[in-house]
């Protein structure tokens, strides 16, 4: 296939470009520096600049921009770009799409589970509804702005919860639980939404060929809890687990994000994936972290 990428500079990014590579498929990457190689095209998103005959020439789009959450504090300013520039890259490949003379066959875009806001105890699918909060509604309007892609484009939504990998969340927490600082945050008890990068990469890539639409959860099949995840952790790189975070802290100190990013509870079960085929090489969160500290490249092997 022809695949153009947007956003792939970042973790996921770059991973999925290599994989898709590897795996016979030629790549192009949207980039906002001028172009370094005959595979790389300016574009401007904030601007809404961009080449719109490039989906002339490519079979699947997968759009993966967006200001990181893990840049804090969530400032009103901050919290205006983490909107904005979802809908502004995801509405400018849509517009492209419709300007060209045919759209492509697929657009994977990118979402979160936090469309789901606070639901503890609750089991999550594709089917739930949406939840309250910032991060509910800024995937709503996420995911309105990729079905603004022409009919004969299949959308998928991808909700991705952690994903465990060298950067993102895990670009903190690793090397907190390597100081002995792991323990429970909050209760510990809420529920942590986590993917191994591996299986985010191969489920994007499965999601390509199959043929699935609308929304689906990129969460691994076993649910934990966030206490399981860090004790889990702490365990693997032999540091002991137990300072606790409290809740009154996080909530003084990261306000909204803190509580977005760690407090809340979200049972998502990757419903639409499994019923699909799709295998996770990764089952367990232990699995998962076992994968991140072995330092195996995601989805190079299972």
């Amino acid at each position: 296939m022809q695949v153009l990428v947007a956003g792939a500079s970042g973790m996921i990014g770059a991973a999925l470009c290599r994989r898709l590579t590897e795996g016979g498929h030629t790549v192009l990457r949207l980039v906002r520096h001028d172009p370094r190689s005959d595979s790389e095209f300016h574009w401007a998103p904030a601007a809404r600049i961009i080449d719109f005959t490039l989906m002339e020439r490519v079979d699947a789009v997968i759009g993966l921009s967006g200001a990181s959450l893990s840049h804090l504090p969530w400032t009103r300013r901050y919290k205006k770009q983490i909107l904005d520039s979802r809908i502004s890259a995801t509405q400018t490949l849509t517009d492209a799409m419709r300007m060209a003379s045919h759209g492509p066959k697929v657009f994977v875009s990118a979402s979160a589970v936090g469309y789901y806001g606070d639901r503890p105890g609750v089991r999550l699918t594709e089917k739930s509804s949406r939840g309250s909060g910032f991060l509910a509604d800024v995937v709503e309007a996420w995911e309105a702005a990729a079905h603004l892609a022409p009919e004969e484009t299949r959308v998928v939504t991808a909700r991705s919860g952690v994903v465990v990998g060298r950067g993102g969340a895990m670009k903190p927490l690793l090397p907190l639980a390597r100081l002995g600082l792991a323990g429970p945050i909050g209760t510990g008890g809420q529920h942590w939404p986590w993917i191994s990068l591996h299986d985010e990469i191969e489920a994007i890539i499965h999601l390509l060929d199959s043929e699935l639409d609308g929304p689906v959860n990129l969460a691994g099949p076993t649910p934990a809890t966030a206490a399981a995840f860090l004790r889990e952790l702490a365990t693997q790189v032999h540091r002991p687990y137990g300072l606790p975070l409290p809740e009154k802290v996080i909530d003084l100190t990261l306000r909204d994000a803190g509580h977005d990013l760690l407090l809340t509870s979200q049972k998502v079960v990757p419903e639409k994936l499994l019923g699909d085929g799709f295998q996770f090489a990764d089952a367990t969160a232990r699995d998962a972290i076992a994968r991140l500290l072995a330092r195996v490249p995601a989805a190079s092997a299972s």
